[in-house]
């Protein structure tokens, strides 16, 4: 087989193909889950916190003061910007929440699928049974 046959069979195998769509369903999810953190969750957190933005909470190691983290950079001070990292993690706990609830609630949805069951009748055994005894009268 030539390259090209051989990786349109690569690509055609199941796994291939359904790695490629969770990677498309897994960056539309991303895009639902930033937005409910930045959009929803995030002022929710920015409100309990009384407006505190993170990302502009620095330590200066050079020992001086500055009014920002601008003001820093601009001077060629080397920054700590320890703030960035507890946003981080902030969003990651966020996220890992949001992706939990919507994970249960999948597996609550799923398990009320399984639940269906089948009308009661008789089993092929109980049935056959029926047959040889009428078939013996």
């Amino acid at each position: 087989m030539g390259f090209f046959a051989d990786f349109k069979a690569s690509l055609m195998r199941g796994d291939v193909l359904s790695l490629s769509t969770a990677v498309v369903i897994g960056g539309a999810f991303g895009k639902i889950v930033t937005s409910a953190v930045d959009d929803l969750i995030m002022p929710i957190v920015g409100l309990i916190t009384q407006g505190t933005d993170f990302t502009k909470k620095f330590i200066a190691l050079n020992g001086e003061s500055y009014p920002d983290l601008a003001a820093a950079k601009t001077a060629g001070a080397s920054v700590i910007t320890y703030g960035n990292f507890v946003q981080a993690v902030i969003n990651f706990i966020i996220i890992g929440f949001f992706v939990f609830v919507v994970l249960r609630a999948a597996d609550k949805a799923k398990k009320k699928e399984e639940v269906i069951v089948p009308p009661a009748g008789p089993t092929q055994e109980e049935l056959l049974i029926q047959i040889r005894d009428l078939l013996k009268k």
